[in-house]
């Protein structure tokens, strides 16, 4: 994903502030603490990050009232990354190009990493005193339902079952597995500055149709992508016999339905007096057409 120098600021200042939060941490075993390290500052797009900070900043808020935000939600992807590489998940043994937590430190301390990982989003998360209190627990409330049963986790256990074999089906499970996390990173944006419900609204019907898309690329890029850009195995759907966008729809076709999701995104910024030139409406873009 190509990035302006806004968007490149916003990275690093999401690392500096992971970098922080976990550094803080003690731990009887350092294996744990140095895993959480590998999995949270090993690289990756930051998309969830980036979508807090960018609708802070439409919405007229500033970045350092939502970095203890951005940086949370990045530490539940990492944590949800190192448990779905896991042999008793979808068992991968790369990721963004670099050997997958498990295989590094062992599936124990991996099991670890990712809980300690998971329940640090929420001790940074309460560290936020720069809006009210009451936007904090409403943030804090959000994150814990987009990442449990009814959000991430629900989705992953309907993937493991293969349960979902229809278009509506995979809608269903991707709005909880992949589109739940997109969604409160949006959500938290919002929060930040107190929006208003219409607001939200809005912002709900862009995270949809983005939490859709990106899916749906991702479904593609199993089947077409390149194994060193995207720094982790292809075909791994296949393989797996895994019921997908692009194995129902065909490429063409999901190609088309992830277009079109993008301009529903797309009009959705608009009506938030989101400008063309603007980074999230360039990189509501660059993330539906990505390559890796």
């Amino acid at each position: 994903m190509a990035m302006n120098s806004l968007q490149k600021m916003y990275i690093e200042m999401v690392e500096k502030a992971l970098d922080r939060y976990v550094s803080r941490q003690r731990c009887n075993d350092d294996h744990v603490l140095e895993a959480m390290r590998y999995a949270v500052l090993g690289g990756g797009k930051r998309v969830r990050a980036l979508l807090v900070l960018n609708f802070n900043r439409v919405l007229g808020g500033a970045a350092n009232d939502a970095m203890e935000f951005a940086a949370a939600i990045e530490m539940v992807h990492a944590y949800s990354l190192i448990h779905d590489d896991l042999p008793c998940m979808d068992d991968d043994d790369m990721r963004r190009g670099k050997p997958s937590c498990h295989k590094a430190f062992g599936e124990a301390v991996a099991l670890l990493a990712g809980d300690g990982l998971l329940t640090l989003a929420f001790e940074t998360m309460a560290r936020n005193t720069s809006i009210p209190q009451e936007a904090v627990l409403e943030g804090l409330r959000q994150l814990a339902a987009a990442a449990g049963p009814r959000g991430m986790v629900g989705g992953q256990a309907i993937d493991i079952e293969g349960s979902a074999q229809s278009v509506d089906e995979l809608t269903g499970m991707c709005l909880m597995k992949t589109g739940a996390l997109i969604k409160c990173a949006v959500r938290l944006g919002c929060i930040s500055v107190g929006a208003s419900e219409d607001i939200m609204a809005q912002a709900d019907i862009y995270a949809d149709a983005i939490g859709l898309a990106f899916q749906i690329r991702d479904d593609i890029l199993d089947i077409i992508g390149d194994e060193i850009e995207l720094g982790k195995s292809v075909g791994s759907d296949q393989s797996n016999q895994k019921t997908t966008f692009a194995t129902v729809l065909g490429l063409e076709k999901a190609q088309h339905l992830n277009e079109r999701l993008t301009q529903t995104a797309l009009d959705a910024l608009t009506q938030l007096g989101v400008e063309q030139d603007d980074p999230l409406y360039e990189m509501t873009i660059e993330l539906c057409n990505r390559k890796k």
